[in-house]
């Protein structure tokens, strides 16, 4: 069955998204991963559905379901293959492998990116020899594009909402893999604080919106 309620997925196994290892080697302070400011966060009472700028930006219709197999991110110079990621035995996300960084991978039970609903894609921050396909997620901004590749031959275009960084006790499971009534998609990866013993302690999530297709 490929549908799966987003919110059965466990948010404390996405902090798998980056042990931060190679930090131990080059120290944390000069190369952190960027985090989300303040400005790019929700704003007033949109919740992850506009754009929180007080200009909303209209939603294009839902596309028919179809694997996706590529995202890119302009603004990022990330353009990455993307992998199916199942749940594990104790119902959390299954990462991608560590040893390919430039591969990124998305819920493959739950929503495909482009159709009504939320898609989840996720992918390392880092791994043991450096900066991996997100790195700079926590860089990107409001109103940037994020492109996703589909096996029908459609690109899903989804307009940026709001970038947030979560600690990994306090992650908004809900709000960030709930269902949505417009096609949504959230990409994810570790951030927030880093601490030698146990890695970074949370979670950058960038919530977008379907705005266009072509294809």
């Amino acid at each position: 069955m490929r549908r799966v309620g987003n919110t059965l997925i466990a948010a404390v196994t996405v902090t798998a998204l980056g042990a931060g290892a190679w930090l131990l080697h080059n120290g944390a302070g000069t190369h952190a991963p960027p985090q989300p400011t303040a400005a790019q966060a929700h704003s007033g009472g949109d919740a992850g559905r506009g754009t929180g700028s007080g200009t909303a930006i209209r939603s294009a219709p839902a596309l028919p379901p179809s694997p996706p197999t590529r995202i890119r991110i302009p603004a990022l110079h990330v353009d990455a293959p993307l992998t199916g990621l199942p749940l594990t035995p104790a119902g959390s996300l299954a990462a991608p492998p560590a040893g390919r960084k430039n591969l990124a991978g998305w819920y493959e039970a739950g929503t495909t990116p482009g159709e009504r609903g939320t898609a989840i894609v996720a992918g390392h921050v880092d791994n043991a020899d450096g900066p991996a396909v997100f790195y700079d997620l926590g860089a990107l901004r409001k109103h940037s594009t994020v492109e996703v590749d589909r096996l029908d031959g459609t690109v899903a275009v989804f307009t940026v909402d709001a970038v947030e960084v979560y600690d990994a006790h306090r992650f908004p499971d809900a709000r960030v893999y709930g269902a949505a009534a417009r096609p949504e998609l959230r990409v994810i990866t570790c951030g927030g604080t880093y601490a030698k013993a146990t890695g970074y302690q949370g979670n950058v999530v960038v919530f977008a919106h379907l705005t266009g297709s072509r294809g």
